[in-house]
């Protein structure tokens, strides 16, 4: 797996191609986006239960918020 900060620059280049920051749980132009954008919400559930499992920081969560990440969004419903 690639380092955090990579996938991030990745969202940014989504967000930018695309208008917002909403991963489908399938997208076929970058599996691995997908499913670090899942990681990152399944994390950040964890992190918000104060789970000392959680693997997110609170610069991480401010990165993805500056972003407009969407936390809880259903990631299945969008085609892209």
């Amino acid at each position: 797996s690639q380092p955090w900060e990579k996938s991030y620059e990745e969202l940014v280049s989504f967000v930018k191609e695309f208008g917002h920051a909403r991963i489908p749980k399938i997208f076929h132009k970058n599996p691995p986006l997908a499913f670090w954008a899942s990681r990152q919400q399944q994390n950040y559930t964890k992190y918000e239960k104060e789970t000392s499992s959680s693997k997110i920081t609170e610069n991480q969560i401010g990165l993805l918020n500056k972003v407009g990440f969407e936390w809880n969004f259903a990631y299945d419903i969008v085609r892209i």
